[in-house]
């Protein structure tokens, strides 16, 4: 044992490297290792011979083991030293040229439809992304037999057994902001809420992270007539165009009575969108007179106070707008794909500078 202890710990001692080491282990504790036969003979020994052999093995054993785990720390800590060497970097020297960052197009698209909305007056409001089932569903008259009120269709958070607080998901819309809103604020008012929103639907064109904008106006008199002016200046803004035409169809939101679909005239031409000729229509976004249920429960007396909201998809315009084929792209963090349909950094957008200069 004396003969095998000074080998061993002269041989780990000299090892250089961590390869040296484990071919070491091997040799010597491993499971064919000088060390383990000479374990396998304690069975041909006589009770007294084992109670000596023993425990002088097992010590072999761990001192071994011990001087392997202190020499493999020891070229560790050598590895890192060498490194921050060779890696050591002279602060003073001057900077390397770096080529200006551009801004993703959903940034953009988002700057420009609040500098739109801006102008008619509307004003930015912004919630939390983590949401009770009350703000996200009940408060905007969602009844629970609701699809989206499913575990296939919405993001529920977990809960820990026994935990009675109510359910929280992650927001399907951006629609709970207008409730905290009226809830703080009361009416009138006239606010978006932009922002991120999650839902579980994954596709060419549906991911489960998404951007929306929803827009909200309360006042006294306000009627669709107001919301049909609202949405076609901000058709006409955003595109750019001189003209737009919107066709208003009957749906259903729980949130909205009467609520309706927005179509936008337009036509394809060589894989181009062109807004506001043509024969084609093309759905951009829902929206409606809020319910009178919605206001009650934002603490909105619907006796006195009425309004409409509308939203849409800031991901689907920008696409729509800059000709961008696959939603996936936005989230695939290509740096190619920023160069080619990012935007200046400095130029900010706005309604007389022009929104995608």
């Amino acid at each position: 044992m004396d003969e095998l202890r000074t080998k061993y710990i002269k041989a780990v001692a000299e090892a250089a490297d961590e390869a040296a080491l484990e071919e070491l282990r091997v040799q010597a504790v491993g499971k064919k290792g000088e060390v383990s036969l000479k374990m396998r003979e304690l069975g041909k020994m006589t009770p007294e011979q084992r109670q000596v052999a023993g425990p002088a093995l097992n010590a072999l054993k761990d001192e071994i083991n011990s001087a392997l785990a202190a020499k493999k720390s020891a070229l560790a800590d050598a590895a890192l030293d060498e490194r921050l060497r060779t890696e050591w970097l002279d602060v003073t020297l001057p900077g390397r040229g770096r080529r200006q960052g551009t801004i993703h197009p959903v940034s953009q698209v988002t700057e420009e439809v609040t500098a739109i909305f801006a102008d008619m007056g509307f004003a930015v409001a912004e919630g939390p992304q983590i949401e009770s089932d009350w703000y996200n569903f009940d408060a905007l008259n969602i009844p629970p037999e609701h699809p989206a009120r499913q575990e296939h269709d919405t993001f529920f958070m977990h809960r820990a057994e026994g935990d009675n607080r109510p359910p929280h998901v992650l927001r399907t819309h951006t629609s709970p902001v207008q409730i905290r809103h009226m809830q703080t604020h009361g009416a009138p008012c006239r606010v978006i809420a932009p922002g991120r929103v999650y839902r579980m639907d994954m596709d060419q064109t549906h991911t489960p992270m998404f951007h929306q904008v929803e827009g909200l106006a309360i006042d006294k008199d306000i009627s669709m007539a107001n919301l049909k002016w609202v949405l076609e200046e901000f058709c006409r803004a955003f595109f750019e165009v001189d003209k737009v035409e919107l066709r208003f169809r009957a749906s259903h939101f729980p949130f909205t009575e009467p609520s309706a679909e927005v179509d936008l005239r337009c036509s394809w031409k060589d894989g181009t969108l062109k807004v506001g000729e043509g024969d084609d229509w093309m759905e951009i976004l829902g929206s409606g007179m809020v319910h009178p249920k919605v206001l009650e429960a934002a603490g909105v007396d619907p006796a006195q106070w009425q309004g409409f909201a509308f939203g849409l998809g800031i991901d689907r315009i920008a696409m729509l707008k800059y000709g961008i084929p696959d939603l996936r792209a936005f989230f695939d963090s290509d740096l190619r794909w920023l160069r080619h349909y990012g935007f200046a950094s400095l130029d900010m957008p706005n309604l007389h500078g022009g929104l995608s200069r």
